[in-house]
């Protein structure tokens, strides 16, 4: 849905992530014991992924599910682990807000978007993305649909009320789309079939779930159970349960203090994302991100996994481009996202150096610009997935932050005997970081050098120093 979900609330509260979830049905000895509500167990092929939204209508002039398939041994190559495409069914046309209308105003469950191509298109792409190593999961729509949806032609009786009887928009800007009830058990019980006839007909590996928290958490728990039974899934909810989201009043809802309990693999680290805005804009020292870390290792356990990032397809169209809303502090801040302990996620276009807002409701096709920060990503996301102190919910993974000047951030992230040190600068001028000994390379020029203890390191104004210890 279009909505101002990451508009920067006054005095917010600095609370943080930082640690993932586990790979395996039981965590290593290293792990502290998870609360008995943790009964979660993510995918094993989930530990090292990173994530990529997918906007099929304008990632091509065509924007179709074929044409976009053209670029999957890119993203093979750059190390996506994870392909997340936004709602693929057809649009609806009543209140359509637009030319196109919004890929978030659910027509028919249960059938593709024309536009895009067939659902032989769909199971094509979704083969020959597995054929690469990559997993595949869908944006559901589970909290509403278009004014003229099937669901309700077929089962009025499954929408909220207004007191005259008139059906409502969940939120009140939401006018292409109609609130559903799932206070109706038979709702709940077509919303599951409708996710499991994805898994089965088009192979799915699971789902990114739209305004999780304004669905039911019991609808969640009941769900994940019964998707597992046809295959492992990987379940994102967008979300931040300890947010009080700005475009619902504070007690509208309630705060689902369980999703990464038992039916979600990760939720947005939403306060992550507020807090790297407002240090862009001077309102908050870089230092903050230090307590937005520790209340988030007490509120979850070390294998919970939060979602990092910079953009996404609400923020790029409703807030501003990451050149807007961050000047210089774009790509160090990726950095960030990409290389602290949570699961990061890169949008369509990142790296082409995005620097438009795309239309929400129109066709607006991305100007790929020779993918000029396809290498950038492609450094962070093979790194990410191959080095064993990166691997998403590893509570065996030590991080230790490391001494740095005012203004910038750095941290060493390892297991056993292998390191990654990642030191980004905000300020507009070089700055000296010192390292522990020993021999690195840098990621990022491929260079091979041998330190010894105390070795001052130098980050270049708005820049960033990765090196992995040989």
């Amino acid at each position: 849905m279009p909505r101002h979900l990451l508009t920067l609330l006054s005095g917010l509260l600095l609370l943080g992530a930082c640690q993932s979830g586990p790979s395996t049905p039981a965590a290593p000895a290293c792990a502290p014991a998870a609360p008995a509500a943790y009964t979660i167990r993510h995918p094993q092929w989930a530990d090292s992924a990173s994530i990529y939204e997918v906007n099929i209508r304008q990632y091509t002039p065509e924007g179709t599910f074929r044409a976009f398939e053209q670029h999957l041994p890119r993203l093979q190559k750059m190390g996506v682990g994870i392909l997340w495409l936004m709602p693929v069914q057809p649009i609806g046309e009543k209140n359509r807000k637009g030319q196109l209308g919004s890929q978030y105003s659910i027509r028919d469950y249960r059938a593709v978007n024309p536009e895009f191509g067939s659902m032989q298109d769909l199971q094509h792409l979704i083969a020959e993305a597995h054929k690469r190593g990559m997993h595949v999961i869908l944006d559901w729509v589970a909290n509403h649909t278009s004014w003229d949806s099937k669901l309700l032609q077929e089962h009025p009786e499954w929408f909220t009320r207004g007191p005259q009887g008139q059906l409502l928009p969940p939120v009140a800007d939401w006018q292409d789309v109609i609130d559903l009830d799932y206070g109706k058990p038979e709702l709940r019980r077509y919303m599951r079939e409708s996710m499991l006839y994805w898994l089965k007909e088009a192979d799915f590996d699971g789902f990114r779930c739209d305004v999780a928290g304004l669905v039911p958490m019991e609808f969640w728990n009941q769900t994940r159970p019964a998707l597992e039974k046809v295959k492992p899934v990987f379940m994102l909810a967008e979300w931040d349960e300890l947010h009080d989201p700005p475009f619902l009043k504070p007690g509208q809802f309630d705060p689902h203090t369980g999703m990464l309990e038992q039916a979600f693999d990760a939720t947005y680290a939403l306060r992550m994302r507020y807090l790297l805005d407002s240090i862009s804009r001077g309102q908050q020292p870089v230092a903050a991100l230090d307590a937005y870390r520790q209340v988030e290792r007490r509120r979850y356990p070390a294998t919970s996994y939060l979602m990092y990032f910079t953009t996404s397809h609400d923020i790029n169209s409703w807030d501003g481009t990451e050149y807007e809303r961050l000047g210089q502090n774009a790509l160090p801040q990726a950095v960030l996202t990409a290389l602290l302990p949570g699961i990061p996620m890169v949008y369509s276009g990142q790296e082409a150096a995005l620097k438009k807002r795309l239309r929400f409701f129109d066709k607006d096709t991305i100007p790929w610009n020779n993918y000029s920060l396809q290498e950038f990503y492609t450094k962070l996301l093979q790194l990410k997935k191959h080095h064993s102190a990166l691997r998403n919910g590893d509570p065996c993974s030590q991080f230790t932050r490391l001494a740095s000047p005012e203004g910038t951030y750095a941290f060493e992230r390892r297991k056993n005997g292998a390191a990654v040190v990642t030191a980004v600068n905000f300020t507009d001028q070089p700055q000296t970081v010192t390292l522990p000994a020993g021999s690195f390379r840098d990621v990022f020029s491929d260079k091979t050098e041998t330190l010894a203890a105390q070795a001052p390191l130098t980050v270049p104004a708005r820049g960033w120093r990765v090196l992995e210890q040989l």
